[in-house]
């Protein structure tokens, strides 16, 4: 079964003390309004009423031509890291549908793994996207927003 992988502890916690983002700005302190702000570390939604940050994130290392930059939230406050496992993460059951696209080892889109698919499809299209030898992981994105939500990962055993 495939693994969702939420942003890295190290990487958060450099928000957090304030490191710039994508763009070199320091994150954006604000209050969430529990409407759409999913943690990209816990991977659930930040509560009403709780501090967050929000800034550009870039999930790829350097710069290229598919290095995609996009919004997103953090819990201000430290949070445990999500994800892990197979089990789908509390962010990705918000929205009717996500954006989903595999990516090579190189960091490449892969031509025919990209799509927007309804929710409860997310696992069996994981598994289909995965049965390409050419795909190292998948991004999934909102489908409306084009922010980043979690990075799903092969799994460890190939028989999993």
């Amino acid at each position: 079964m495939p693994v969702f992988t939420a942003l890295p502890s190290d990487i958060v916690a450099a928000y957090r003390a304030g490191a710039p983002d994508a763009f070199g700005n320091p994150p954006e302190r604000a209050v969430s309004n529990g409407n759409g702000n999913p943690c990209r570390h816990c991977l659930c939604s930040i509560p009403t009423g709780a501090p967050m940050l929000v800034l550009a994130h870039k999930p790829f290392e350097g710069t290229h031509p598919y290095a995609e930059v996009g919004p997103i939230f953090l819990c201000a406050e430290p949070c445990a890291r999500g994800g892990g496992s197979a089990e789908m993460p509390p962010i990705l059951t918000t929205s009717p549908d996500y954006l989903i696209k595999g990516y090579s080892a190189t960091d490449r889109i892969v031509y025919g793994t990209g799509a927007v698919i309804p929710t409860p499809r997310i696992s069996a299209r994981l598994d289909q996207i995965f049965a390409n030898p050419d795909v190292a992981y998948i991004h999934i994105r909102s489908a409306r927003n084009n922010c980043y939500q979690a990075r799903v990962d092969r799994p460890a055993n190939p028989d999993d």
